[in-house]
C-alpha cells in the first residue's frame, strides 16, 4: 500500500522525530508562558477568591452583566437579520443582467465595504439624533445596528456573489434551456445550491457581527465588553471581569456556529431527500 500523498510528501523517520521534538518544545514554551502570566496576575492579587466573589452575587449580574448581554444579543440579532436580507438583495442585484440594477448595487457594496464600521456607527448616531429619528434611549442601538447592517450587508453581498459564481456554468445553461428566466434561475436553481456551500463563510461573518457590537461603546451603547470594564473599575477585578465576559462572548459565538452547522446539515439532508422527486417530476412527460 502506497503512503504517498498528492498534497505533500509523507515525512520520513527523521522528519517525524523532528516534528515531534518541535511540537514538544512548543508545548513546553506555551506552558511556561502561561505559568508566568498566571503567576504575575496572582502576584498582583487578581486571581484571589475575593476578586471572583462578586460574580457569585445576583446584584452584579442584574446591574451590570445581564443588561450588557441583552444589549449585545439585541444588536447582534437585529444586525444579523437585516445584514443577511440586505446582503442577499445586493448580491443578487449585483449579478442582475440589467445595468440599472447592477451598477447601483456595485457602488453601494464597494462604498460601504470600504468605510470603517465605527465611522458608520458614529455618523448614523448623530444623524438620527439631529433629525429625531429614534427616541433618545434607542439612539445608540440604532447607530450600532445601522453601522453593522450596512458594512456586513456589503460583505455578505460579495459572499453571495462568490457562492453563486462558484457553481458550474452548466447549471445556468440547463435552466436557460428549460426556458427559465433569470429571476427564476437565480431563485430556483442557483441560490439553493450556493447557500449550502457558502454557509461556513457566512457564519464566520455573522460571528464578526456579534463581536463588532463591542465597538458600540464609542457611542455609549450598553453591551457586554463595556459592562465588563465597568465591573472591573467598580470592584477592582479587571482580569476576572474580562475573563467572564470573554467566556460569555465565546459561548454566544459557539451557539451561533452550532445553530448554523445544524442548519447546514438539515439543508444538505433535505436536498438528498427532495432531489430524486424533483428529478422524477422534471422527467414526467406532458409537463
Amino acid at each position: 500500500m502506497s503512503t504517498s500523498s498528492v498534497l505533500y510528501d509523507v515525512p520520513g523517520p527523521r522528519a517525524r522525530v523532528r516534528d515531534r521534538f518541535t511540537a514538544v518544545v512548543t508545548v513546553v514554551i506555551l506552558v511556561l508562558v502561561a505559568w508566568a502570566v498566571v503567576a504575575k496576575l496572582a502576584g498582583k492579587g487578581q486571581l484571589t477568591a475575593a476578586k471572583w466573589h462578586p460574580f457569585l452575587t445576583a446584584d452584579l449580574w442584574k446591574t451590570y452583566v445581564l443588561p450588557g448581554i441583552e444589549g449585545t444579543l439585541t444588536a447582534a440579532a437585529l444586525s444579523i437579520v437585516l445584514a443577511v436580507v440586505l446582503g442577499f438583495a445586493l448580491g443578487v442585484g449585483r449579478m442582475s443582467p440589467t445595468g440599472l440594477v447592477r451598477r447601483p448595487c456595485a457602488v453601494f457594496v464597494e462604498f460601504f465595504r470600504a468605510v470603517p464600521v465605527l465611522i458608520m456607527m458614529i455618523f448614523a448616531y448623530f444623524l438620527f439624533a439631529l433629525y429625531d429619528v429614534f427616541p433618545s434611549k434607542q439612539l445608540a442601538l440604532a447607530g450600532v445596528v445601522t453601522g453593522l447592517t450596512l458594512y456586513n450587508g456589503a460583505v455578505i453581498a460579495e459572499i453571495v456573489r462568490a457562492g453563486v459564481g462558484s457553481l458550474p456554468r452548466g447549471q445556468t445553461e440547463a435552466a436557460s434551456a428549460l426556458g427559465l428566466r433569470w429571476g427564476q434561475t437565480m431563485r430556483s436553481v442557483l441560490l439553493p445550491q450556493a447557500i449550502t456551500s457558502m454557509l461556513p463563510v457566512l457564519v464566520s461573518q455573522l460571528v464578526v457581527v456579534l463581536k463588532d457590537t463591542a465597538i458600540g461603546y464609542q457611542i455609549t451603547f450598553l453591551e457586554m465588553v463595556r459592562q465588563g470594564t465597568v465591573v472591573g473599575s467598580t470592584y477592582g477585578n479587571y482580569v476576572p471581569a474580562l475573563i467572564v465576559i470573554a467566556g460569555l462572548m465565546i459561548s454566544a459565538n459557539f451557539a451561533l456556529s452550532w445553530a448554523a452547522t445544524r442548519l447546514e446539515k438539515r439543508l444538505r439532508r433535505s436536498k438528498r431527500v427532495t432531489t430524486p422527486m424533483q428529478t422524477k417530476i422534471a422527467l414526467e412527460p406532458g409537463d
